[in-house]
């Protein structure tokens, strides 16, 4: 059977969370908490029918699946932490996160920091005429 997403149809984070199966809500809260505390300024939303984050562009985006959690924090975030994300399944831009094991909140931490600070450099860079 394909491991197809747990939730398409909803338009505010906090329901797409409350769809999923109870234990799998608990991961999406505490993922959702981890990405607000590195970084607190960003603006969530659903785009592309998943959660996503927005601070200066996109951060990051995760799905929820039968098996897994899928983390999407574009090709730069993964090919910055590579090394890390290695013992995971891992796709141009996603890494999936195993349900049955704990999820990684430090990398994930880092790898969301990582990217505000990417974009707010790129933000600079093309408001002052660099990008």
């Amino acid at each position: 059977m394909p491991d197809t997403k747990l939730n398409r149809r909803t338009k505010e984070v906090t329901d797409y969370i409350a769809n999923c199966p109870l234990a799998t809500q608990e991961v999406l809260e505490q993922l959702r908490s981890t990405i607000k505390k590195a970084a607190p300024e960003a603006e969530e939303l659903i785009s592309y029918k998943m959660p996503a984050y927005k601070c200066y562009g996109v951060l990051d985006y995760f799905a929820a699946y039968k098996d897994h959690i899928g983390f999407y924090a574009t090709p730069t975030g993964h090919k910055e932490f590579e090394r890390d994300l290695k013992p995971y399944k891992q796709g141009k831009g996603s890494v999936q996160f195993p349900l049955n094991q704990p999820l990684p909140w430090p990398l994930i931490t880092r790898i969301v920091k990582f990217r505000v600070k990417e974009n707010m450099i790129n933000f600079q860079n093309k408001k002052n005429g660099q990008g």
